[in-house]
């Protein structure tokens, strides 16, 4: 059994609408990936496809697309459109802090 303080704090990310809406979008295919390529500012699809390429990793510009828009849907991001069909996606301060908080946490993991 937890400690009753805990059990709380993990009722609340379960329960509150914004957290379970972040953690939802987190646990899909990707999700990670697009949020720390905006933490590199690589979010446009031709600038996050060459990351990806680069280091061998594999990302569909489909997928791209739709967790970039979940993304922008929770405030962790913002579109600009460069031109009728293609936007690129830009930080916010609260995507920034869940990239930061990202980073944290693997980098705790890793050591």
């Amino acid at each position: 059994m937890v400690k009753n303080g805990e059990e709380e704090k993990a009722k609340h990310i379960l329960t509150d609408p914004k957290l379970a809406a972040i953690k939802a979008m987190l646990e899909k295919d990707h999700a990670i990936d697009c949020i720390l390529l905006l933490h590199m500012n690589r979010g446009k699809w031709k600038d996050a496809k060459d990351f990806m390429r680069e280091n061998k990793l594999t990302l569909s510009d489909g997928t791209f697309r739709a967790r970039m828009i979940e993304i922008e849907d929770l405030g962790l991001a913002k579109s600009e459109r460069i031109d009728p069909l293609k936007k690129k996606y830009l930080k916010t301060a609260p995507g920034e802090k869940v990239a930061k908080l990202l980073l944290k946490l693997f980098d705790e993991l890793d050591s």
